[in-house]
């Protein structure tokens, strides 16, 4: 219910102008998103990267006109280059959705969109650093996997997103877990109908761990992205009985100091740090992801506003 009622609120666009236009939100968002531009992503970026690993996110999806979409590409480009100048490439990759990139064109859309995450690929390949490309609802799965295996054809490196709660995804890992392979493995945000998802937050649960299992013992490159303390457990525990290097990931602001604790221990983990302007579908999302979200967030909602009493 929960999810469903957030999942409608990250599209209404009435409820995405009361979010942008009170004050006492920016402040709360900005404890999940590093920012509005390049230098606050780079900013951030250069905070973390002591200790931990970045995975940048540039906000927008849902692109419907071709400028837009190259745009989106050039603001890859602008900060992939700000991090080979920065020398922070080696510890930040970039994460790409493609219907920011033009997927959702109503002419050769998955065909745009390949073309221009091939361009960042080959921006980030110039900096010596990597993409991953997102993975957005159950009726995008299988354009996002075709353009995956092509691009992996020049770019062997190119990462994906697989989601626990699609009834698919342990097929998948399977599928992808090949040499070289570097799957990201989330539980899934977006709010699916029971013929495709699991519903119940112990299906979603039990699909992870069948999922992990499976990429544990593949060949490729898993990269774990959970904050829920169960899985970051047998995440480590699995490694250890396979030999698996793996990194675990979680979202920026979200359990810094486990974050933090995991890297004194010399695990490998890499932070999802979004910036952009359009931060709101994100934050909604994140929101909808767990009740826990919404708790944490209305806990620093009520702290903002007793401060400024």
């Amino acid at each position: 219910m929960l999810r469903s009622v957030l999942s409608s609120a990250a599209r209404s666009p009435s409820w995405r102008r009361l979010a942008e236009n009170t004050a006492v939100v920016r402040p709360v968002v900005n404890r999940f998103v590093a920012g509005a531009g390049v230098e606050d992503a780079i900013r951030v970026c250069r905070e973390l990267a002591g200790d931990r690993l970045v995975s940048l996110d540039h906000l927008g999806e849902d692109t419907l006109e071709r400028e837009q979409a190259t745009r989106t590409v050039d603001a890859y480009r602008t900060v992939l280059r700000r991090l080979g100048d920065e020398g922070l490439a080696a510890r930040a990759e970039v994460s790409v959705k493609l219907s920011a990139l033009g997927r959702a064109l109503p002419v050769d859309g998955e065909k745009i969109a390949l073309e221009n995450t091939r361009l960042i690929c080959e921006a980030a390949a110039a900096v010596g650093t990597m993409v991953t490309v997102d993975m957005e609802d159950h009726t995008a799965t299988d354009s996002t996997l075709s353009v995956v295996r092509a691009l992996r054809a020049d770019f062997p490196d190119t990462g994906t997103v697989l989601q626990a709660y699609l009834r698919r995804t342990e097929a998948d890992c399977a599928d992808f877990a090949g040499p070289g392979s570097r799957i990201r493995l989330c539980k899934g945000a977006y709010d699916e109908p029971g013929s495709v998802a699991f519903r119940r937050k112990s299906e979603v649960d039990a699909s992870y761990v069948r999922c992990l299992r499976v990429l544990m013992q593949g060949k490729g490159y898993p990269m774990v992205a959970t904050h829920d303390s169960r899985l970051i457990d047998l995440a480590g525990e699995l490694a250890g009985r396979t030999g698996a290097d793996f990194e675990y990931q979680m979202l920026y602001g979200i359990r810094p100091a486990v974050q933090e604790q995991l890297a004194a221990q010399g695990r490998k983990m890499r932070v999802y740090v979004p910036y952009g302007t359009e931060w709101y579908p994100y934050f909604v999302r994140r929101l909808a992801e767990r009740p826990a979200n919404v708790a944490f967030f209305l806990r620093a909602l009520m702290n903002r506003r007793g401060g400024t009493r």
